[in-house]
């Protein structure tokens, strides 16, 4: 039998600084109960088996999971994920978000499903990056984002761009309890465009736009959002 190649479908790097995320996060657990959600090939899922931790993983796309040490199951994770609740103590979801509509039912599942105290990580492009924004200046478009295609429905484009207050709003009408934000790392083309911050500063306070919701230097420098969310 061929053997299933398992990469990540993610930017290259990705799953190693967001491993550094959850390893930190699963500190606060006594062997915790992890799920995957939105697998993918199960690179994820196998990083974090071969570290020692219990997890699990779903996917719509179960002839795309390729990693069979972890119990898996199929699921659409914008419907009911076929879980008890209480059941995990940590829930990740790397380079999903983008993928689906609905991410108040995902959040909500989540939360249903977690324990309390638990946990969810998720990761997302950043919009709010300046080299995104130059991008939807000149293009209409986000980083990250392109023209859809409307005949394809294979879950592999990105057809949703939020920002750091949306999903903080979603965060808060799912009942969970706080969200912290990181990066994965700074770029040096959103870096190299913060001479512009002087103006954009100048645009907010004339408009009467609070500017430190969206203008922290993490969001104006980072590549990709890691969004930690708590359940007490």
């Amino acid at each position: 039998m061929e053997q299933k190649i398992i990469q990540p479908i993610a930017i290259p790097g990705i799953h190693n600084r967001f491993f550094k995320l959850f390893e930190e996060s699963a500190k606060s657990f006594n062997n915790p109960k992890v799920l995957d959600a939105g697998a993918g090939h199960g690179a994820l899922s196998k990083k974090i088996h071969e570290a020692g931790y219990n997890v699990e993983a779903c996917d719509l796309f179960p002839e795309i999971f390729y990693y069979d040490k972890v119990p898996f199951k199929k699921a659409d994770i914008t419907s009911s994920l076929p879980y008890d609740d209480d059941t995990f103590d940590i829930v990740i979801a790397v380079e999903v978000m983008e993928h689906i509509h609905d991410h108040e039912q995902f959040f909500k599942e989540c939360f249903r499903i977690m324990k309390s105290g638990g946990i969810l990580l998720l990761s997302t492009p950043n919009i709010l990056s300046l080299k995104s924004r130059i991008r939807f200046l000149f293009s209409g478009f986000y980083y990250s984002f392109e023209p859809l295609n409307h005949q394809l429905n294979n879950g592999l484009q990105h057809v949703a761009s939020l920002t750091v207050d949306q999903y903080r709003n979603i965060a808060i009408r799912t009942k969970f309890s706080d969200m912290q934000v990181f990066i994965d790392k700074k770029q040096g083309t959103s870096k190299a465009y913060l001479f512009l911050l002087p103006f954009m500063w100048m645009y907010c306070k004339m408009k009467k736009i609070d500017f430190c919701v969206h203008n922290k230097h993490n969001y104006l420098t980072g590549r990709i959002l890691f969004l930690k969310l708590f359940k007490k």
